[in-house]
């Protein structure tokens, strides 16, 4: 496994090591003790979790608050999306910046999301399987979130606007400076 951090911290790709043949292909998707050897910390994955969605399907950007704030570790068994963390750490330099990765079942990154950060993604193939361990239980009264479209966040997203299919409850979502007025980690 090829593990690179990326421009804002905490946030790691994860390239696997793939061996193919005639056959199909094997690779390692997980092993905890080069994560947590590569992350310098203990990584509790208590859940696994999978979602389908159809193209243009945007998901996010989803957080829990504190005491129920999850990392995760994110990937794609099939189709393609593009995924979008921004930090939300009030002491960290790149405080409201986003990073976004191309994962796909055919490139099979994978993409640490520590806590500390909203997460969301948005698939660009016709259909995507998204999968995905979490650190911590899924808390409703505790979930939370930020505008996928806010213009201060100003993510890049490859869909245009009138194409997306956004959730009620994400359409609902807080400004960031909303946000930045009570935040919640």
């Amino acid at each position: 496994m090829n593990f690179k951090r990326c421009e804002i911290q905490g946030l790691i790709v994860i390239e696997p090591r793939i061996f193919g043949d005639e056959r199909g292909y094997f690779f390692e998707s997980f092993n905890k003790a080069k994560f947590e050897e590569e992350l310098g910390e203990a990584v509790d994955f208590i859940q696994d979790n999978e979602s389908f969605s159809k193209k243009g399907t945007l998901r996010g950007l989803h957080f829990q608050k504190k005491p129920f704030a999850q990392a995760k570790l994110v990937r794609v068994i099939n189709g393609e999306v593009l995924d979008v963390a921004v930090d939300l750490r009030e002491e960290s330099p790149t405080y409201g910046q986003n990073y976004s990765i191309i994962l796909s079942g055919e490139n099979k990154k994978q993409f640490f999301v520590p806590r500390g950060f909203a997460h969301a993604f948005l698939v660009l193939s016709e259909t995507a399987i998204f999968a995905y361990k979490v650190d911590n239980s899924y808390a409703p009264d505790h979930d939370a979130g930020i505008s996928y479209n806010d213009p201060e966040i100003n993510i890049d997203w490859p869909i245009e606007e009138s194409k997306l299919i956004i959730s009620e409850k994400d359409n609902k979502l807080l400004s960031f400076s909303k946000y930045k007025e009570n935040p919640q980690f």
